[in-house]
């Protein structure tokens, strides 16, 4: 006999769930599924990684942003939607976590495009990390960020043991993940987990405006400070300048560089094309 289907799986198709345009060298991409606070599945995962990869990979794109609809951000992983394959064995767990909300943050954080995150409203679990591994993070008033993970009991993951005491320290990303209080969008503001506080009808304004300056900048320069920066949180000195230096002697090989240079010289503002 035929099994079910899972009634907690949205039968909307992915596309109106994970939204996507692109417009002005912007990819936008909007979590969709706000009666779920968009608490994100498996497929939708996959799509917002799809997502980010492509914007990599083209040159048209120059800057990435992530926001979402209704009073949520991202409540977290919804796991029901995920593929299973019979009886849990053990590693399985782990596995889990490596392909998925492992691979999500990774998205993120190797993406060749800058990556802003316009944080609307509740971001919990996995959807906080989703927001802190962004290159800048923007937030409306009413947002919150929540490690709920001891809530539940669980281990942080998706990266959140790795993330925050980059961020802000051991001591205060341990208060936040023992206690698993909801931090407020100005609290976060003042721990340095977010860039800006703005209201939340000029949210989506300010973003725009952000990323329209993300992509009229020199583009290959930018993915290749971003790599240096999250590179040097782990890197001794001699490899941190090694790295920059390698990166510098690859950047100027860019049109982009040599116009910056010849704009300098001739007093004039640069135009950049991203190449």
């Amino acid at each position: 006999m035929p099994s079910s289907p899972d009634p907690t799986t949205s039968s909307e198709p992915l596309d109106s769930l994970i939204l996507h345009t692109t417009d002005n060298a912007l990819s936008w991409i909007t979590l969709n599924r706000p009666e779920a606070m968009n608490a994100v599945t498996w497929d939708q995962r996959e799509r917002i990684i799809a997502l980010l990869d492509a914007a990599s990979g083209d040159p048209g794109v120059r800057a990435v942003v992530i926001t979402a609809t209704g009073r949520g951000f991202c409540a977290g992983a919804d796991l029901r939607g995920a593929p299973t394959t019979g009886e849990r064995v053990p590693g399985d767990v782990a596995r889990t976590v490596r392909r998925g909300a492992q691979r999500l943050i990774s998205a993120v954080l190797d993406c060749e495009k800058p990556v802003i995150a316009a944080v609307n409203g509740t971001a919990a679990g996995i959807g906080a990390h989703l927001a802190f591994a962004c290159d800048l993070v923007i937030a409306a008033e009413p947002a919150t960020f929540i490690e709920v993970f001891v809530r539940r009991g669980l281990v942080p993951d998706g990266g959140g043991a790795y993330l925050l005491p980059r961020l802000i320290g051991p001591h205060r990303a341990k208060e936040l993940m023992f206690f698993g209080d909801a931090v407020s969008a100005a609290d976060a503001e003042r721990l340095g987990l977010v860039n800006r506080v703005v209201p939340a009808d000029v949210l989506e304004k300010t973003a725009r405006e952000w990323a329209r300056r993300l992509a009229a900048g020199p583009t290959r320069a930018l993915a290749l400070t971003k790599q240096l920066v999250n590179a040097s949180l782990e890197a001794d000195r001699a490899t941190a300048f090694a790295a920059e230096a390698a990166a510098q002697e690859i950047n100027m090989t860019t049109a982009d560089a040599n116009e910056g240079v010849a704009a300098f010289v001739e007093r004039r503002a640069p135009s950049y094309r991203g190449r």
